[in-house]
């Protein structure tokens, strides 16, 4: 059993980290201004399914293969700003079909995209392998531990993002003529982009 001083700090780690301002945030709340928390689950759970799997590869050491390799950090960097690209020319692309359309939105984003955006965040990598290098006690079961401090980290994970969605939603759903969806869509589209260049550069 995990102690209860290591749960506050592990509490103290991740709530900060989760929910603070970011390129991971950025993406929910885009999600969310264009798709409402309910058009946003699909894409949320995807995410939320990335953070759980780098939970578990990171803390069963896996990780560490792959830390020691930057190589791969570069190609998760540049492969990440690539799909970030990709996902603001879709915004562009919907709302310049939406303003003249009837039709229901087909650039939804999915599980897929959700799940591939955190796995292709190098920051996300970073995070989840300071939180395991600094929580597990290697003199107690490891694979226990694990899944324990997996099962917290989706539950805050969870619990900070979804502000961003709704926040995302409530700002942004209100304005609902062709005119605001296709200025939107820019945003949104301009929103991930910048995104994508503090991926690339930051």
């Amino acid at each position: 059993m995990i102690a209860w001083n290591i749960w506050v700090l592990f509490l103290g780690y991740t709530i900060p980290m989760v929910v603070s301002p970011g390129p991971g945030n950025t993406v929910l709340a885009t999600a969310g201004g264009r798709f409402g928390v309910t058009g946003s689950i699909p894409f949320w759970t995807g995410f939320e399914l990335a953070n759980l799997a780098l939970c578990l590869i990171y803390g069963m050491g896996l990780g560490r293969v792959l830390h020691g390799h930057p190589e791969i950090q570069m190609v998760l960097k540049w492969t990440g700003t690539v799909y970030l690209l990709y996902l603001a020319w879709g915004f562009v692309r919907s709302s310049a079909g939406s303003a003249n359309s009837s039709e229901p939105d087909s650039s939804r984003l999915r599980i897929g995209d959700g799940f591939l955006s955190v796995a292709l965040n190098p920051k996300i990598h970073s995070m989840i392998l300071v939180m395991f290098s600094q929580f597990l006690d290697p003199a107690k079961p490891l694979p226990a531990q694990v899944f324990q401090f997996a099962a917290a980290f989706l539950v805050v994970c969870v619990v900070c993002h979804f502000p961003w969605i709704y926040g995302g939603q409530l700002i942004l759903r209100r304005f609902r003529s062709a005119r605001a969806v296709q200025v939107q869509g820019y945003v949104f589209g301009i929103c991930m982009i910048l995104v994508a260049g503090y991926v690339a550069f930051a």
